[in-house]
């Protein structure tokens, strides 16, 4: 489900009642866990935390007017996901991983850079906020620009 919300308020008030709760929690864990620099956004129809211009000018190179994406948030028909770029790039995959039995008896349900949270009672907050500070957006900007090159 794309969102046609420009604001994050406009995009909470849209959900459906059962996942509103759910993802203000979430978004309230990465507002308290995040390093200082990444601004919060609507990119690409989802609840997104970028390294804006005013830190990044390049932005992000598939569209330079997008700041550069690092983590996003979503609630799909049938799950909430995160989406984390740290994951994707396998800075934090093994860590993760490592770290998931500790927070949840179930197996992840992740694709590249997707963990899906199919019930919204299952979502692993402390870890997830955990995740938010493994990368500030000085270090997400050295992996990006390093895997740009590569």
């Amino acid at each position: 489900m794309i969102s046609k919300a420009t604001t994050v308020a406009a995009y909470l008030e849209a959900l459906p009642e059962d996942r509103r709760g759910p993802m203000r929690s979430l978004r309230e864990t990465i507002l308290s866990n995040l390093p200082e620099g990444f601004e919060e956004c609507i990119q690409y129809g989802m609840i997104s935390y970028v390294v804006p211009h005013s830190l990044y000018p390049g932005g992000y190179h598939c569209d330079p007017r997008q700041a550069l994406p690092f983590l996003s948030i979503a609630a799909q028909k049938h799950y909430i996901s995160l989406y984390h770029m740290g994951l994707y790039q396998g800075l934090l995959l093994d860590w993760f991983l490592q770290s998931w039995p500790q927070h949840s008896s179930r197996k992840p349900d992740m694709g590249k850079s997707c963990i899906r949270f199919r019930k919204t009672q299952d979502i692993p907050f402390e870890l997830i906020g955990a995740l938010c500070r493994k990368i500030s957006p000085d270090e997400w900007i050295r992996h990006y620009e390093a895997a740009l090159k590569a």
